[in-house]
């Protein structure tokens, strides 16, 4: 293939997969968190560590997932003492760190607000092989947690006081899922862009939760779903010269559409189905158990 013998396209499609994996297994957490903006929230934050970045002449990506670690961790200790007033100082963070990263970016000698536009939206041609270094060592990190440990995860996303009384560090956790986000949202940013990778977490979940009941088949979809879209996404950047990070989504938003519009006739059948499996045509909610039932008919 033409686009294989282009160095920047093979990092860039080698970006792609990571992110294609680690944005929906980290999402399919925050979306049974009810949490699904907070890839949003550290995205925002990012921006401060993509500027100091270029401030003080590091590495954006390794400063960028620096701050949003810290950022994450901030947010975490704010949702839990932060009350009445936290929304506040989440407010406050979000819109700090975006002026943070605009004002530290045009402090830089070499950082411009065209700089800032390709970690935003994301830049096919601006991946660079430290880059594709330190987005493989974040990616390890991401998958060795989400799919490490998926039940102890699962189980403080579900049900936190259930998860306390079965002895489970749920504080803990908790920190783990929201700096697993933050490392997710700086893997995701050179491809995707910082103000758009929260949909990329968890439209493909969204997705995904159309067609699959258990856990693990929707973290198994979503991710698959995640991979198609990013890779797609690249191929369709690269031939047509539109920006990847809109393009991606684009066709995120298209899978769940699509997906829907599959899952809505398919549930119509098994309510069907159910409803003409139940003895005497009762209702599921109406039917007497056979457990329940005496000799002669008659319910106990």
């Amino acid at each position: 293939m033409e686009i294989l013998n282009y160095a920047f396209m093979q990092r860039a499609l080698l970006a792609a997969v990571l992110v294609g994996i680690t944005a929906p297994a980290v999402g399919v957490y925050l979306v049974q968190r009810r949490q699904a903006l907070m890839g949003d929230g550290i995205g925002h934050v990012a921006m401060t560590g993509v500027g100091l970045g270029f401030l003080l002449s590091w590495s954006p990506v390794w400063m960028a997932t620096l701050v949003s670690v810290l950022g994450a961790v901030l947010m975490e200790l704010i949702r839990w003492y932060g009350r009445t007033r936290g929304d506040i100082a989440l407010a406050m963070l979000f819109y700090g760190g975006m002026a943070g990263g605009v004002m530290f970016i045009n402090l830089a000698p070499t950082g411009s607000n065209a700089n800032l536009t390709s970690y935003l939206f994301g830049s096919l041609s601006t991946v660079s092989e430290s880059d594709v270094t330190a987005i493989c060592v974040l990616a390890a990190f991401v998958v060795l947690v989400t799919v490490g440990l998926r039940r102890q995860l699962f189980a403080v996303s579900q049900d936190e006081e259930f998860a306390r009384v079965t002895g489970l560090p749920v504080r803990f956790l908790n920190l783990l899922t929201a700096v697993t986000a933050a490392v997710t949202v700086t893997v995701a940013m050179r491809v995707v862009g910082l103000l758009l990778v929260s949909a990329l977490m968890v439209v493909p979940v969204a997705a995904a939760q159309q067609l699959s009941r258990s856990f693990a088949a929707t973290f198994a979809v979503a991710v698959a779903i995640g991979v198609s879209v990013t890779i797609g996404g690249t191929v369709t950047s690269y031939y047509q010269d539109v920006p990847p990070g809109a393009t991606i989504v684009l066709l995120t938003i298209g899978a769940f559409i699509a997906l829907t519009a599959l899952a809505t006739p398919l549930a119509r059948r098994r309510a069907r189905a159910l409803a003409a499996a139940q003895p005497g045509g009762d209702p599921a909610e109406c039917a007497i158990p056979a457990s329940r039932k005496t000799t002669d008919g008659v319910g106990v």
